[in-house]
């Protein structure tokens, strides 16, 4: 687990959205909270990496190499070239190692259970070994984390992370064996993930980057790569905090509803919970770069008398600390307060109100799509024109325009739709992929 030291490190602040007020009996306290991380990250300068930050990183790149990477042969062209263009936007001095992804998960480069080190000619040797990749074989997915988990564990460094692409299912090992390898890699690097075509089981890529803490994401044409690969590559050279958690304190008697994360995307954060002492819980965020999250935080407090507050939370920002312990980054208080005012106690917080409702976009988008799969027209046109509804409410412009591609709107604001007869895949993977992206709240 990696180890965090203060010197020229981003710096932490938290701000708690909430109404604090509370009717006569009522339990339920629900709070945003706003993580902010900056004075690090993808904004800084080469030169503040040569100096040897940003440096403290090892990357895993996994290249589906299955028989189907032939099916246009561009497809394959275009992966190589993709991974090319993430080796040259490594940064000096990092740690990494290519994999080729079959039945079996191949070491391309370096090899020899070894992790290389980037510099111009490591990065030379790296895409000379990239042109011998050719297409053949089955897919079996988590070999290829398991591998790269071995290749980056070896690494003396604090941020692990792997990009992994795949073109096809994950057809030659179980669900289980996926499952067990997400279980024994997780927590230890964060992973993005992409399927590119139209071939490949989007919950597969969304379920593989949700377990490692990652991105997830649709190229439907492989001639978007090399800009995506790029992309990618530069936010994990901008991450500088690894293994932050959102610890979340609560008193005697109160009960967690949940925790997730609602922007940039929807997570789910309650189950990852690991006890860390009298009422206390740490949930997983991954690694940091200058970044801005917002989570919702759900506590049921014990009953209380009118005039009486509480405090009903601390959420801590927290990362291991250099002396083996913890080390706090910043924290925020949710607080209850019981009142008769019922103005005060029946307003509901803009930031909350405004997250319940992407989360339920994000859900309602998926059940729509589940039902026009199984040939439930109604249900689907009745999931997916609230979905058009929420996203037309929320401003959420690209959920918007993704889902005109799936339905014809007759009234967005009403919610009335009509499922379009022929849908292109492309079109429905991508609505998808992307159903959990969520727009801040207009200031």
């Amino acid at each position: 687990m990696a180890k965090f030291s203060k010197s020229n490190a981003p710096q932490f602040s938290v701000d708690v959205y909430q109404n604090e007020f509370l009717p006569e009996g009522g339990r339920e306290v629900n709070a945003i909270v706003t993580v902010t991380s900056t004075g690090g990250g993808a904004v800084a300068a080469p030169q503040f990496y040569a100096a040897g930050r940003g440096a403290d990183a090892a990357v895993a790149l996994m290249v589906d190499c299955s028989g189907s990477m032939d099916y246009p042969p561009t497809k394959m062209r275009n992966a190589r070239d993709a991974t090319a263009a993430a080796i040259d936007t490594l940064r000096d001095g990092v740690h990494f190692a290519v994999i080729g992804g079959t039945h079996v998960a191949k070491e391309v480069f370096p090899g020899g259970g070894r992790l290389a080190v980037a510099d111009a000619q490591t990065r030379d040797q790296a895409k000379q070994a990239l042109r011998k990749l050719s297409a053949g074989g089955g897919t079996a997915i988590g070999t290829w984390l398991r591998l790269a988990d071995r290749l980056l564990s070896a690494a003396e460094v604090s941020m692990r992370h792997g990009i992994l692409l795949t073109d096809g299912r994950n057809e030659h090992e179980s669900p289980e064996d996926l499952k067990a390898a997400l279980d024994a890699c997780a927590g230890r690097f964060t992973c993005d993930a992409r399927g590119v075509g139209t071939d490949w089981e989007v919950k597969e890529v969304t379920g593989i980057a949700s377990a490692m803490l990652g991105s997830a994401d649709i190229v439907a044409d492989p001639a978007g790569l090399a800009a995506d690969f790029t992309r990618m590559m530069e936010t994990a050279m901008g991450k500088e905090v690894a293994d932050v958690a959102l610890r979340l304190w609560t008193p005697l008697g109160a009960e967690i509803k949940f925790v997730k994360q609602v922007a940039p995307t929807v997570e789910e954060l309650t189950d990852r919970r690991v006890e860390v002492g009298p009422r206390a819980g740490d949930y997983p965020t991954g690694s940091w770069g200058d970044e801005s999250r917002d989570y919702h935080v759900c506590v049921q407090v014990p009953n209380a008398e009118l005039g009486q507050e509480m405090l009903a939370g601390r959420v801590s920002l927290v990362v291991p600390g250099a002396d083996g312990g913890i080390q706090n980054l910043a924290q925020g208080l949710v607080r209850a307060v019981w009142t008769d005012d019922m103005t005060a106690s029946t307003s509901i917080n803009p930031q909350v109100a405004h997250y319940t409702g992407q989360a339920e976009l994000a859900q309602v988008i998926q059940q729509g799509l589940d039902a026009r799969k199984a040939g439930d027209a109604d249900g689907a046109t009745a999931k997916l024109g609230r979905a058009v509804q929420l996203a037309a409410a929320s401003g959420n412009a690209d959920t918007a325009k993704l889902l005109s591609k799936v339905v014809d709107v007759v009234d967005a604001a009403e919610g009335t739709v009509r499922l379009k007869a022929k849908v292109a895949e492309a079109d429905e993977m991508t609505l998808e992929t992307r159903s959990t992206k969520t727009v801040r709240v207009k200031k």
